[in-house]
């Protein structure tokens, strides 16, 4: 067994390692080519020293300084440069100064600008001035330059009157960098700091965790229908297997995508959560879904089953068309973003370490799978004997297939067509469970309890169904309109019912562009002078889905909401415009919660990544708030 499951563990080592490219030039590079200098202002207040390090070189941390200078030497100096705050590096036993912080990939410094009071008129409008860096680096192959001195005139922009806003502009890599006090952050410097085999181990356990998360509860039904179409001429240990590849196809796809992400800063995952591949998806199970109700069989040539035949005598059968859909149920059914997988994200980002960060993400995926594996292990055990009730699993799972259909269109689909879909396929199920037939007189107990949960199913697609009637929106409560309803006939009664429900979740300004984003931060610092909260989401994130329904619909969190200045980042097309809006923050997908204070500053060490309960995330927003 163990030597067909080898071939998938090769590919994923194989990828990690051809996605790294690991390589040393043979010759050292010359300062410039190997430390990429450039510099901008931001805004009127802010400048951005970037720094591009080539593979295989580093600068170290305590070794710069910055200076400015006016743009000519009869000019006196208007600005000043504020207090630098140098992100924190990765530590390093360095042969000649010990153990010292550096950067590898890239860097980013932010530098505050102060404007000289007797020169604030003078100022205002658009110039140039001189920033000179100093840094210095060192090559792994054995060589250190000496301190570099990078000079770059950069031109201020006008300053806006009674604006002290700072653009939030920055790097992913610097962004991120910043925030070590949010989770995401901590789990980046655990990769960094951690022992190999605390790693593999910490990252198992959030796997587990995050099993417990809908983000794999659609795999299930997936996996358990696989097993129950072999029937029972599987055995225990061919179950194990074909469940063992099922979860290895998806934890190779998910750390080979994770660690493309982290080079090119976008999930693949993102990018196939648009209609077309949903909806294909989507038919397949429809199609998976009634060839179980015996409707037809799917079935290949008969030469081309023959030759396949023979193939799986000899390598074990159907081992690389499930890993096949384990990597597909990796990309599609579960595009879910949690600080584990940002963290380790972040880490392949900055460090370029893609074997720890693939190994990391390898290890997460192996937890969330490891449910996956009991499920389709011992599956097989709960399958009834051959005859009648055989018939009647195949059924089930077929309705668990439409159920999956149907979770993967919903994201793209009017939400009373997924409130009706849901209604219908109740409704059916019901129907075939003998939920409207009569009971005949001498029924045992499997055709009574059968006929109970025929109509609890009934009562909830006939409640579905009703919701799609009377305009409501969510398919968790598909009644609640008719408490809205009673709450405009009684407004005496809806005051006090309100103290009990769930509010209803706080309205938000909608940006699709970065210009959107810096012209609402510039408007809010100049004129409500309250906090901001960007939540970035994405029709087809489950977990903003949560976050909307879970926490923010909350008493105390909506009324705590009302304390900020509220902005949502839609970028469900995931366009060009949108992965700009990521990019920017250093996030790799929703969903994910930045805080800015009044003058449109991110609040470092207070992100949100991944779903939060109510309970979490009053607790940030009181952080965020001070």
């Amino acid at each position: 067994m163990l030597s067909l499951l080898k071939p998938i563990l090769r590919l994923f080592f194989f990828t990690v390692i051809s996605v790294k490219g690991l390589s040393f030039a043979a010759e050292p590079l010359s300062p410039a080519q190997a430390f990429m200098f450039s510099a901008r202002a931001l805004d009127a207040h802010t400048l951005e020293a970037r720094w591009q390090i080539a593979e295989g070189y580093y600068l170290y941390r305590n070794k710069f300084a910055f200076h400015l200078s006016a743009n000519s030497s009869d000019e006196k100096p208007a600005h000043e440069l504020g207090k630098v705050q140098l992100p924190p590096g990765k530590m390093k036993q360095d042969d000649l100064f010990g153990a010292v912080e550096t950067y590898r990939q890239e860097v980013t410094v932010r530098l505050p600008l102060n404007t000289l009071e007797n020169t604030m008129t003078a100022t205002d409008a658009p110039h140039t001035i001189i920033l000179q860096a100093v840094a210095q680096g060192c090559w792994d192959g054995g060589i250190c330059y000496p301190p570099q001195t990078y000079t770059a005139p950069i031109t201020l922009p006008q300053v806006v009157a009674g604006a002290s806003i700072a653009s939030p502009t920055l790097t992913a890599t610097a962004n991120a960098a910043a925030t070590s006090g949010d989770e995401s952050s901590r789990i980046t410097h655990l990769l960094k700091g951690g022992h190999w085999s605390l790693i593999v181990l910490s990252f198992f356990g959030f796997g587990l965790l995050l099993s417990l998360t809908p983000c794999v509860f659609p795999m299930i039904p997936i996996l358990s229908g696989i097993i129950v179409n072999h029937g029972h001429a599987v055995s225990h240990g061919r179950a194990f297997m074909l469940s063992l590849a099922y979860v290895l196809g998806m934890a190779v796809t998910y750390a080979a995508a994770g660690v493309a992400a982290g080079f090119s800063g976008a999930l693949l995952t993102s990018a196939l959560q648009n209609g077309w591949v949903l909806g294909g998806f989507a038919l397949i199970f429809v199609a998976l879904a009634f060839s179980m109700f015996g409707f037809y069989e799917l079935q290949l040539p008969s030469a081309l089953q023959s030759r396949l035949a023979n193939t799986a005598n000899r390598q074990g059968g159907s081992v690389w068309a499930i890993a096949l859909m384990g990597a597909l149920s990796a990309l599609i059914v579960g595009p879910c973003v949690a600080a584990p997988l940002a963290g380790a994200l972040l880490y392949i980002a900055q460090t370029g370490d893609a074997l720890l960060g693939g190994a990391a993400l390898f290890s997460l995926a192996l937890g969330m799978g490891a449910p996956l594996l009991l499920v389709g292990t011992f599956s097989r055990s709960l399958l009834p004997k051959s005859g009648p009730w055989m018939e009647a699993v195949k059924q089930f799972f077929g309705v668990l297939m439409l159920a999956t259909a149907l979770w993967l269109a919903s994201p793209v689909l009017p939400i009373w067509i997924s409130m009706l879909g849901w209604a219908l396929l109740l409704i059916i199920s019901a129907v075939f469970l003998s939920a409207l037939d009569p009971l005949p007189a001498h029924a045992h107990g499997m055709q009574r309890l059968g006929k109970g949960i025929g109509v609890v199913i009934l009562l909830g697609g006939i409640a579905m169904l009703l919701g799609v009637l009377g305009g409501s929106k969510d398919p968790l409560q598909p009644l609640d309109f008719l408490r809205r309803s009673a709450a405009q006939k009684s407004p005496a009664d809806s005051t006090k019912s309100s103290l009990s429900a769930a509010s209803p979740a706080p309205t938000f300004i909608k940006i699709h562009t970065l210009a959107e984003l810096d012209a609402q931060l510039q408007t809010i610092a100049q004129t409500t002078k309250k906090p901001v909260m960007l939540d970035f989401w994405a029709e087809w994130c489950i977990s903003c889905k949560e976050m909307e329904r879970f926490t923010f619909a909350q008493a105390d969190v909506a009324k705590r909401m009302q304390d900020f200045v509220l902005l949502q980042a839609d970028v469900t097309e995931n366009n060009a415009a949108d992965r700009m809006l990521l990019a920017r923050f250093g996030l790799f997908g929703p969903p994910g919660i930045i805080f800015f204070d009044a003058q449109g500053h991110e609040k470092f060490g207070q992100r949100v990544v991944g779903f939060q309960n109510a309970e979490q995330f009053l607790q940030q927003l009181e952080r965020a708030a001070h």
